[in-house]
């Protein structure tokens, strides 16, 4: 009961402070990043008052990495990581090498030894995914060529540190059978990473989107959210202890997986909430592990590995990226990115803490330089970002594009009869039309007649961007949809220029579509009415001119006294 009592507890009062310490930051212009580990210096072991349990809240922090990678790995296409591979394979190399070497001789002029300094170096030399993520995304460089690199960078710096994990206990451990040799172990560490890719990549091409599918046939949101974390987290921990990789690693390589079926964008979007939630207690659980005493036992220890993070490091990223063929403005923002500590750093200090290679002031330094890096990475990224823009030689694709509004793009909502019969007519006229649906038959049919179209929630957050609605010139919905209000004025927030068309059942819903933002509401019992009308009026062979003038006076008084009743939103009718 108190194992029960205490994972609530370190998930409430993690998440509250984090909110609370959080939304000061915020307030104070500073990185909610701040906030989030603040929190966990008040909440952990080393500061009186409530004391959360550390373990716990690393565990919920493992899920926010997992989550994170997943979702990176579902946008960061297995072309694009071969594309920047000539970039970061050397670049990874180039800049562990000289960042470890500065600390081992920093280190070694204040009376350490080699074997330590270069462990540690090597330490600070790996780069946290996750902050380095939220940065990015915050910057809209994620997905760019900036991010592209930078993650594909992280990635080889991952595969690096699970090797060293593995050589480190045979060469240090005092109790290691000599008849190990360090080729035997990288040759079999080699064997596991490609058998793990292969595996994933038959699950990514037939098991992973057969189950997917028969999954998305239920119609069950909670199913297929469900589905998602299964994927994101059981092939993760399948990762780590089949094959011995980390589980960042596995579950980026499941996110590539999912990432090449139809459903990636659905599963992206599942899986925001839940990455956030988790995220942030990543940033908790790295607050918790702080010493604030460090700073006095530790003062010149920290001020090195501090100088090597947010000086050296990106310094030789940076040269690294431009010797390697990069421009100005790509190299100077990767290198910005790379001013932190990483979630590795501190799995790499345990173990050579247990093995005795480094000391307890060593894991403190290590500690300390990280909360202050992952603190400054922001401000230091967002000075490069702005450096580079000032770069003679800037290539426009390597910064992030201002977005064109097209105005003949039209988002169309639904694919039952009445979407289709908009979809043709405004096909035949020209208009770029982007359908989102949840019938799965309707999204592949249209993607094999050469259409765009996305298999997704129109209720989940992110469906709408994913769909351009931040350029596109208008928004049609063609069913009736629960809550349309509120998909209205999300679309109205992300852009205010929108045309907005809506359709709805009965005229009493009118007046709260349009107040939502809505510009044209057409309900089916007016319809229904100007078509029967319109009967009559052919009947007395009026003019076309006077036809339509009439229609559209019936439209009037119609809708008209819909907008003028005052009541509740009554939007909320059955879905498809």
């Amino acid at each position: 009961m108190m194992d029960e009592l205490s994972v609530l507890i370190t998930f409430a009062v993690g998440l509250a402070a984090a909110l609370f310490f959080g939304y000061i930051a915020v307030r104070l212009k500073l990185s909610p990043i701040i906030g989030y580990l603040l929190a966990g210096i008040i909440v952990g072991p080393f500061t009186p008052g409530v004391v959360v349990n550390r373990t716990i809240a690393e565990q919920f922090a493992e899920i926010g990495v997992i989550l994170l990678l997943f979702g990176i790995g579902l946008r960061f296409h297995l072309r694009e990581l071969i594309a920047v591979w000539r970039v970061a394979v050397p670049g990874a190399l180039i800049q562990s090498t000289l960042s470890t070497s500065a600390l081992a001789v920093l280190l070694h002029f204040m009376g350490w030894d080699w074997t330590s300094g270069f462990i540690l170096g090597m330490a600070i030399s790996v780069a946290s995914t996750v902050v380095m993520a939220m940065v990015l995304a915050e910057w809209h460089d994620l997905h760019a060529k900036i991010g592209h690199i930078a993650i594909g960078w992280t990635v080889v710096e991952d595969i690096l540190t699970v090797a060293l994990l593995l050589l480190l206990p045979i060469i240090f451990s005092p109790d290691r059978s000599m008849d190990q040799s360090i080729g035997a172990v990288l040759g079999v560490a080699g064997i596991k990473i490609i058998g793990l890719v292969a595996i994933v990549v038959v699950l990514g091409r037939w098991v992973i989107p057969w189950a997917l599918e028969h999954i998305a046939k239920t119609r069950s949101r909670e199913l297929f959210t469900l589905a998602v974390l299964v994927l994101a987290v059981g092939i993760a921990v399948g990762s780590a202890k089949l094959f011995g990789v980390s589980m960042a690693l596995g579950a980026f390589l499941a996110g590539l997986a999912v990432g090449r079926s139809e459903f990636a964008a659905r599963a992206g979007i599942d899986a925001i909430p839940m990455r956030d939630a988790f995220a942030v207690l990543f940033f908790v659980s790295i607050g918790m592990l702080f010493d604030p005493l460090s700073l006095i036992q530790v003062p010149l220890v920290i001020a090195a590995v501090l100088l090597v993070v947010i000086m050296i490091k990106p310094l030789a990223a940076t040269l690294t990226v431009r010797i390697l063929g990069q421009p100005l403005s790509a190299a100077i923002p990767i290198g910005a990115a790379f001013s932190q500590v990483g979630e590795f750093s501190f799995i790499l200090g345990t173990v050579a803490l247990q093995l005795k290679i480094i000391n307890d002031a060593g894991w403190n330094a290590l500690v300390a330089a990280s909360i202050i890096s992952i603190a400054l990475n922001p401000y230091i990224y967002r000075w490069a970002r702005r450096q580079s823009s000032r770069t003679k030689k800037a290539r426009p694709v390597i910064k992030s594009q201002p977005q064109t509004m097209n105005p003949n793009h039209c988002i169309l909502i639904g694919y039952g009869p009445i979407g289709q019969i908009v979809h043709s007519l405004l096909t035949e006229r020209g208009t770029e039309i982007t359908v989102i649906d949840l019938n799965l038959k309707s999204v592949r049919q249209l993607r094999d007649q050469g259409y765009t179209a996305i298999y997704g929630d129109v209720l989940r957050p992110g469906t709408l961007e994913d769909a351009g609605i931040a350029t596109a010139g208008s928004l049609i919905i063609s069913t009736d949809i629960e809550d349309a209000s509120e998909i209205i004025k999300h679309a109205r927030l992300l852009n205010p220029e929108l045309q907005i068309m809506v359709r709805c059942a009965h005229l009493r819903d009118a007046a709260a579509l349009r107040r939502a933002g809505a510009t044209v509401v057409a309900a089916g019992e007016a319809e229904v009415g100007v078509a029967l009308s319109e009967v009559v009026t052919a009947a007395d062979q009026m003019a076309c001119v006077a036809a339509a003038e009439h229609r559209e006076t019936v439209r009037s008084i119609l809708y008209d006294k819909a907008f003028q009743q005052k009541g509740p939103l009554a939007t909320k009718t059955k879905t498809r």
